[in-house]
């Protein structure tokens, strides 16, 4: 490919234009997420004027990716953390005077957003873990003083506490020593049991919040059925009512009306999403959506008090997303923002929903996207070919905009993603069959789906790479050490190389959530558990890696530590197996400063050039805003070998 014809890094992956367009509660004003020299800040215009658009915050530290209105419109609140540590702070800002408020001014904290009420506009219900670092207490904080006022103090260490409008505690979740999720009723200051969930359906099985009238509550729930619906539980009368359901995928979110929570909508987690009206007149609304919008993943953002101004979401696999306001009472869509409008330049690639079994017979959902140039279903001779592993695993890949299979398709790659057992959005069973499966039959989902694309001649067998994030930077270990002879060469990112440390050194907040991940991949505290943790950890199986690896992690990473990476750097050192290895000082888990993210997708995209033979556009200097160390095997970036 020749180098002119390539899409700028920076136009793919540098910040976008603008994005995340919240509109106040009287729907007067929007606020936004656009950058201000370089670094991601809030915005704010009145809607009827984006002419008049203004930052109202001018941070110049690590970028603030979430914002929204408080419920009387004076204020909007974020989140952002230092360094990424997730010792997250929460702010608000006044959209008058632009002033900033630490609402949380506690160092080695994690701070959380749990609720906010039109009862109480003036407070926000802030979950703060300073006095036990596992478990988050729950606190009334005056938006305007910072004062607290003590709602729960959770020595019972549930998980997940639940309130309703009033601010009352109502529910509880915790986990069993079986790996079972327990709910609990609260009232006032009795704890009584509620109901037990089991293993299978404690994953899918989630309230979500309290209707207006504070006794219906609103379940996600997978309990005696295969897929997740949502439903209204009477709390009093304990009678449940399905919304909507779908008998091959779950259920997947809810529009609800911003006055009274009544459910107008669900979205089902197909291969792409789909819409369900479940009010008469909203149903009317999407229908109009999606035909101005044709082709268009849609979603709507955010909704005045009065519900009659929407922000929609749209996208498609070859624009990213664009975002408009939409008047109810005319009928208009007006587009506001896009997000990354310096694309429409250059020709993007489609992406195809793939379904294909697995060797024991499961439906596996996958979504491949070809270089532009190809014409079809397939290229006219394989291609080299980049498995991208989502993480999670309790997460899933999804149709539309994707950065990174644009990015890998335009430099001539076939770009692969699969939703391997565990992946949610298909049901119970499919997450069940994911259970101590890691490095095993979860893997075995991997290299099926890269058996298809060679079956198809899609891809080329000797020219296959495996590349991802969390989980998937510990598939991509897996990738190296367990099946060496499928990929001829590994980008683990944030990845896990050993799964018994892992799991003894997550996040002390993560302590509820402890006994469902040793259900999942084995018990550290048991000698049995032990040996199945070693058995499927990449640490032990490093003399099996014989192609060649670039690794990338956050030093300040509190899931996956960096030590991940560092023992499994060490150990190939020590055996004389070259690896490449690049830390980056001021990331957590993954890489939010634009500087830091340009040099990885550079860094790894001379990798991939070296050993798949695809376009490469030279660095320039595109590492010259990154804090990045390369801690080994720096000179494989040498551009005479690597540029074309």
């Amino acid at each position: 490919m020749a180098e002119t014809s390539l899409i700028p890094r920076k136009l793919l992956f540098g910040n976008p234009h603008a994005f995340g367009a919240q509109l106040s509660p009287d729907g007067q004003w929007l606020s936004w997420i656009a950058p201000v020299d370089g670094v991601l800040n809030i915005w704010i215009a009145p809607t009827h004027d984006m002419g008049a658009a203004q930052p109202l915050t001018r941070t110049t530290g690590r970028p603030i990716w979430w914002q929204e209105w408080t419920v009387d419109g004076r204020f909007i609140m974020f989140v952002n953390d230092e360094n990424g540590d997730e010792n997250d702070h929460v702010f608000i800002v006044d959209p008058k005077s632009g002033h900033v408020r630490d609402l949380t001014p506690i160092k080695g904290v994690n701070a959380q957003v749990l609720h906010w009420s039109r009862k109480f506009p003036n407070r926000l219900v802030i979950g703060l873990n300073d006095r036990d670092a596992r478990w988050h207490d729950l606190y009334s904080v005056d938006v305007e003083t910072g004062e607290r006022e003590l709602l729960w103090l959770n020595t019972q260490e549930f998980a997940t506490i639940g309130l309703d409008w009033d601010f009352r505690p109502r529910y509880g979740r915790s986990t069993t020593d079986d790996g079972r999720t327990r709910f609990w009723q609260i009232e006032n200051e009795t704890v009584r049991h509620w109901m037990d969930v089991s293993h299978l359906d404690g994953w899918l099985t989630w309230p979500i919040l309290f209707h207006a009238d504070n006794r219906r509550l609103l379940m996600k729930t997978c309990v005696g059925r295969e897929t997740a619906a949502f439903t209204w539980l009477d709390t009093e009368s304990g009678e449940e009512t399905v919304i909507a359901e779908h008998p091959r995928f779950d259920a997947h979110r809810v529009m609800l009306h911003p006055a009274t929570h009544d459910v107008e909508a669900v979205s089902i987690a197909a291969t792409r999403m789909e819409w369900v009206g479940v009010t008469s007149a909203v149903e009317e609304d999407l229908a109009l959506l999606q035909a101005k919008l044709p082709d268009f993943e849609i979603s709507i953002g955010s909704r005045s008090d009065d519900n009659r101004r929407w922000i929609v979401e749209a996208h498609t696999a070859q624009q990213a997303a664009t975002s408009f306001l939409y008047d109810r009472d005319s009928g208009t869509l007006t587009e506001l923002f896009r997000a990354r409008p310096e694309l429409d330049a250059y020709r993007l690639a489609p992406m195809r929903s793939i379904e294909a079994r697995s060797r024991d017979g499961l439906d596996l959902f996958s979504y491949l996207t070809l270089p532009a140039s190809v014409q079809g279903e397939r290229p006219a001779k394989p291609l080299p070919m980049v498995l991208l592993v989502h993480g999670g695993p309790w997460g899933r890949d999804f149709y539309g905009y994707r950065g990174d299979h644009q990015w890998l398709a335009d430099r001539g790659y076939a770009v692969l993603s699969v939703n391997y057992r565990g992946s949610t959005g298909f049901g119970k069973s499919f997450v069940a069959a994911s259970e101590k499966q890691h490095a095993a039959r979860m893997h075995d989902d991997l290299i099926d789906m890269v058996n298809w694309a060679i079956r198809e001649g899609i891809a080329d067998p000797a020219k296959i790479a495996i590349h991802g994030g969390s989980y998937g930077g510990y598939a991509s270990f897996v990738g190296a050490t367990f099946t060496p002879d499928v990929f001829c060469c590994s980008v683990p990112v944030v990845g896990i190389s050993n799964l018994q440390t892992l799991l003894e050194s997550m996040p002390p907040y993560w302590a509820g959530f402890a006994e469902f991940m040793y259900r999942s991949y084995g018990d550290p505290r048991t000698e049995e558990g032990r040996a199945l943790l070693a058995e499927r950890s990449p640490i032990h199986k490093v003399d099996q890696i014989a192609k060649p690896m670039l690794i990338f992690h956050g030093a300040n990473d509190v899931r996956c530590k960096v030590a991940e990476s560092d023992s499994i750097v060490a150990a190939m050192q020590a055996k004389g197996i070259p690896v490449t290895y690049v830390v980056y000082p001021d990331e957590g888990h993954g890489f939010h400063k634009p500087g830091n993210r340009i040099a990885y997708i550079a860094m790894a995209e001379a990798f991939f050039a070296r050993h798949l033979g695809g376009g490469f556009e030279p660095f320039g200097d595109d590492l010259d805003q990154s804090s990045h160390e390369i801690r080994a095997g720096g000179e494989i970036f040498d551009l005479a070998d690597t540029g074309r």
